[in-house]
């Protein structure tokens, strides 16, 4: 038995996908605070998937949904990093705590296998780009996922569980519910003869598809067996938010878009302009990604405009 908590959000249900794809049985623990019981519906009646609504500051639940599980892929989490700017404790509770609860429950009902899905934005304004693995001191912008990092090498060093912790891209997809095609999207069904960009659309990032995001994940569970496994996930490119809006913009079939910036070099606060991810030491255990960038951010802009209807 797999347990993927948060696995009725975006990339969460992409990897309960994934697993069932493999044979595998799957218990997913959402509170549905931001996963969707659409993203699940098409398992509704599977022998092999069960739903558990619980949330992983109750640590009664968290531990419940330990009984015969195997490996725990840790997705629950903020999924909106700005949320986190103005509700400040977010990415404390829904993060750290709930990161904590899992690992306890993990400790208390025998589970020692974890595999977590961590971001790029640990990384901060990094100086050196591609940014490896081995890069530090790391320093942290924005409310990353580095504490929650830390608890599990600390619960793998004390406790001897065993980690595989991922380091993603910007992940996107169909079932996206948030991130910058998402708002490019809705923008313009709100507002067709315009879109605003946040900042001065020079902002550039790696992007990844969710299918390769997971198949990714399950790639590094079985090809590598350190105690503590970390590696960055990505494609190797970068795209940037300008040449993402031109995207939006094709695949809307819209004419005469307004393409607008609001200027300076971010979007928002704790905002990374700029991030490149080495990812060398994922090629090297023989994964290759079915999608660069463009192709990751086209087919998905595609997808979302379906989803709603533009």
């Amino acid at each position: 038995m797999e347990l993927v908590t948060g696995g009725a959000g975006f990339i969460g249900s992409h990897l309960v996908d994934s697993l069932v794809s493999k044979g595998k049985r799957v218990r997913v623990l959402d509170n549905f605070s931001s996963g969707r019981e659409e993203f699940l519906s098409h398992h509704s009646g599977s022998e092999v998937v069960e739903v558990v609504r619980g949330d992983l500051l109750d640590i009664d639940s968290v531990r419940s949904a330990m009984e015969g599980v195997e490996t725990v892929h840790h997705m629950a989490a903020n999924p909106d990093i700005r949320l986190g700017t103005s509700v400040t404790d977010t990415d404390l509770r829904q993060g750290t705590i709930a990161t904590y609860n899992v690992l306890e429950s993990m400790r208390l009902e025998g589970v020692s296998r974890i595999s977590f899905s961590s971001s790029s934005a640990v990384y901060g304004e990094a100086s050196q780009m591609p940014t490896p693995e081995t890069y530090g001191p790391i320093l942290p912008i924005s409310l990353s996922k580095l504490a929650s990092e830390a608890l599990i090498t600390a619960w793998c060093g004390t406790f001897g569980a065993k980690s595989w912790v991922h380091r993603f891209a910007n992940i996107v997809g169909p079932r996206g519910t948030h991130g910058v095609i998402f708002d490019f999207v809705h923008k313009l069904k709100d507002e067709p003869s315009r879109l605003e960009v946040l900042g001065d659309g020079r902002q550039e990032k790696s992007y990844m598809s969710a299918e390769d995001c997971v198949g990714a994940m399950l790639h590094l569970v079985d090809a590598v067996d350190d105690e503590v496994n970390l590696y960055n996930l990505g494609t190797g490119d970068t795209c940037s938010v300008r040449r993402i809006a031109e995207i939006v913009v094709e695949e809307s079939g819209l004419e005469g878009v307004s393409i607008e910036y609001t200027g300076g070099d971010r979007g928002w606060a704790g905002d990374v302009p700029k991030t490149s991810l080495d990812v060398e030491s994922l090629f090297s255990t023989g994964f290759v990604p079915r999608m660069k960038s463009e192709q990751a951010i086209r087919d998905t802009a595609r997808a979302l405009i379906g989803e709603i209807g533009l």
